[in-house]
């Protein structure tokens, strides 16, 4: 029997061209993105149950997340100039652009619905820019895995199903803990429900992300990818079953502890992700033999007339 042959890549030279995108700037942007978002969906969904107490601390943490993100990002880009250039023109088929336009309306109206709900002025136009933002809200706080996924890169690209899903779930783990401390003890039910139904999502969308990708899950698993990765699987748990007990008692402590677990698992998989997608295109057998896999598995299929 002749051994299976090692993967071995012409001089072991990286194949495609890793992300350049740097750290803390783009993980920070994609949680404040994400934190924008899902706070924007749960100040409009207080809006429209009357419960006011906890929609003016949400709409101040989206307003907040919103400035700080592009903030990161502006400083990612180099110059604030090429933000704005994005702006020229509006591409469908391409998420940074589509991406652009989304963060620009996110930002403006969450500003907007936050600067009324502390000034007290013009309050129609800010009940209709916070209720604007519970359609703008979702798109930040998922386009940026659809950012990630419509690239050449492997174990993002591959993992395009569930990346939004992940993006999503950690994003409401992260407005939920923000709202659990920033509102009344007594009014932070839904921030709590929201906490734990994020860190639920997050936490099996992970895993199916890792199950399914086969090889391609390795930069999801080992190395400083790996550890932060696991770090977050740790505490979302952790966070999602302490804000569950958190609305059992009158204490906030539990709220306090369940909302920097959540935080910190939610930039943990920033990082993580970032990491992983880095590691996986500088390793040229992430990207030959998923193909040599496709290519024996369309002839298998041809030979069998399939």
């Amino acid at each position: 029997m002749v051994p299976e042959p090692e993967f071995r890549s012409y001089y072991g030279q990286p194949i495609i061209k890793g992300p350049l995108w740097h750290e803390p700037h783009m993980p920070a942007y994609l949680y404040l993105g994400g934190l924008s978002g899902a706070s924007s969906l749960l100040a409009a969904g207080c809006e429209l149950t009357g419960r006011d107490r906890l929609a003016a601390p949400a709409k101040i943490a989206a307003a907040a997340a919103g400035t700080a993100g592009a903030a990161f990002l502006v400083a990612e880009l180099g110059r604030p100039e090429r933000f704005l250039n994005m702006l020229r023109v509006f591409k469908t088929t391409s998420p940074m652009s589509v991406g652009s336009w989304i963060l620009a309306a996110q930002s403006g109206l969450a500003a907007v619905a936050a600067g009324s709900a502390l000034t007290g002025l013009l309050p129609s136009i800010g009940k209709a820019a916070g209720l604007a933002t519970g359609i703008t809200g979702p798109m930040m706080a998922t386009y940026t895995a659809v950012l990630v996924a419509d690239t050449a890169v492997p174990s993002w690209h591959t993992g395009h199903r569930e990346l939004p899903f992940l993006f999503a779930g950690s994003a409401l783990a992260s407005a939920g803990a923000v709202a659990m401390v920033a509102a009344p003890h007594r009014e932070a039910g839904p921030a709590r429900r929201m906490a734990m139904v994020g860190a639920a999502m997050e936490t099996v969308a992970g895993e199916v992300l890792e199950r399914r990708l086969g090889l391609l899950a390795e930069p999801y698993r080992e190395g400083s990818a790996g550890r932060l990765m696991r770090a977050a699987r740790v505490l979302t748990v952790t966070g999602g079953a302490l804000a569950a007990v958190s609305g059992l008692t009158r204490w906030r402590t539990p709220s306090v502890l369940s909302a920097a677990a959540l935080t910190a698992g939610s930039l943990c998989v920033r990082f993580g992700v970032l990491r992983a997608g880095r590691a996986s295109a500088a390793d040229p057998k992430y990207t030959v033999v998923p193909q040599r896999e496709r290519i024996d598995a369309r002839e298998r299929n041809r030979a069998h007339g399939r």
